[in-house]
């Protein structure tokens, strides 16, 4: 696994953790409720990251994609 891997894994339990009512730490950092947005935007750019690293390791891109109309 990838530390990008590693890290969406990290905020995909911390979003599941707030919505369930809990508090949750990444990094010493205990986030609760009012970081739901803050924590959805990490799972974004962590999500972009690993989209990323998929691609490149598959030889595409995952800028472009192409339409087979075949």
């Amino acid at each position: 696994m990838s530390t990008a891997t590693d890290m969406l894994d990290l905020y995909i339990a911390a979003e599941k953790a707030v919505l369930s009512g809990k508090s949750y730490t990444i990094a010493g950092r205990a986030l609760t409720r009012e970081n739901l947005s803050e924590i959805r935007e990490g799972r974004q750019e962590w999500e972009r990251r690993v989209a990323n690293e998929q691609a490149r390791t598959s030889g595409g891109s995952s800028t472009y994609s192409v339409a087979d109309w075949t």
